[in-house]
């Protein structure tokens, strides 16, 4: 019997391949195997979704540090939870299309004149709508991780604290990232069953965001809560300062497109 995975020689009193760490079927497919694996899979408490998800609660720099260090069975991989996230986002977006469309339309009220069409025929904001954003929440995320490890790597950097290097940094910010979308994608949708304000929604969302990101590295890092505070404040500013930057040279190269179009009659 070979392995069905990587098709190494196998005994017939194994049950994992031990070249590549396959589990060796040797029922037949039924509906009754299906559905004990999917058990398995996904409601089991002992499985690694669940694991993952609590302990990055209890525990976050032992899911972190420990995928850094080498474990790699004992968790979801970092890539593979990321993407996970980006699956439940894109089920709140379906669900808030379809079921909560309503709950999305920004009050103008609220914004006073910026977003009165009457009071500004230019305005660039008279047409906006939440819904916009929300079809490319999965895109803002996935850009707001680059932007979020480059942060921490340059204030603990500057700091001194350089036991991490940026990739490190990268898979922090990966499960940080994960963990505050996967919480944020199920709060909206139980909230907005509720009827609680969507404006209500976000800043909720907002808090829990920056809370857990001051506990992760806390915990991560294994610093007091004072220091902590203190390299999440310089992390926040460090994000500014990227995002400023960015902005200045997507302003140059804009300029820059527009001048060479210009030349060349396009425009």
């Amino acid at each position: 019997m070979n392995c069905k995975n990587c098709n190494t020689a196998l005994s017939n009193l194994i049950n994992y391949c031990p070249e590549c760490g396959a589990k060796i079927i040797k029922k037949r497919l039924t509906f009754r195997n299906i559905s004990a694996e999917i058990n398995e899979q996904f409601f089991n408490i002992d499985n690694k979704f669940l694991q993952t998800f609590i302990h990055l609660f209890s525990q976050p720099e032992g899911v972190i540090n420990g995928f850094i260090d080498g474990t790699r069975k004992k968790y979801v991989n970092v890539i593979q939870y990321f993407a996970i996230s980006l699956t439940l986002v894109g089920i709140q977006v379906f669900l808030m299309n379809t079921f909560f469309k309503e709950a999305m339309e920004l009050d103008p009220n609220m914004f006073g004149p910026m977003m009165n069409p009457e009071a500004n025929e230019n305005n660039p904001f008279k047409n906006i709508k939440y819904e916009d954003y929300n079809n490319y929440q999965s895109v803002f995320y996935v850009l707001s991780v680059p932007f979020s490890a480059i942060s921490t790597w340059l204030a603990y950097w500057v700091v001194g604290v350089r036991h991490y290097n940026f990739t490190e940094h990268l898979v922090i910010n990966l499960y940080y990232s994960a963990q505050v979308i996967i919480i944020n994608a199920f709060l909206t949708i139980l909230l907005l069953c509720f009827e609680i304000d969507f404006m209500l929604i976000s800043v909720i969302n907002s808090a829990i965001i920056l809370v857990y990101f001051f506990y992760v590295l806390k915990r991560v890092f294994n610093t007091s809560t004072l220091i902590t505070l203190a390299y999440f404040l310089l992390v926040m500013t460090a994000f500014g300062f990227v995002f400023f930057i960015l902005m200045i040279v997507l302003t140059l190269l804009a300029v820059l497109v527009a001048s060479l179009l210009k030349k060349m009659g396009m425009i």
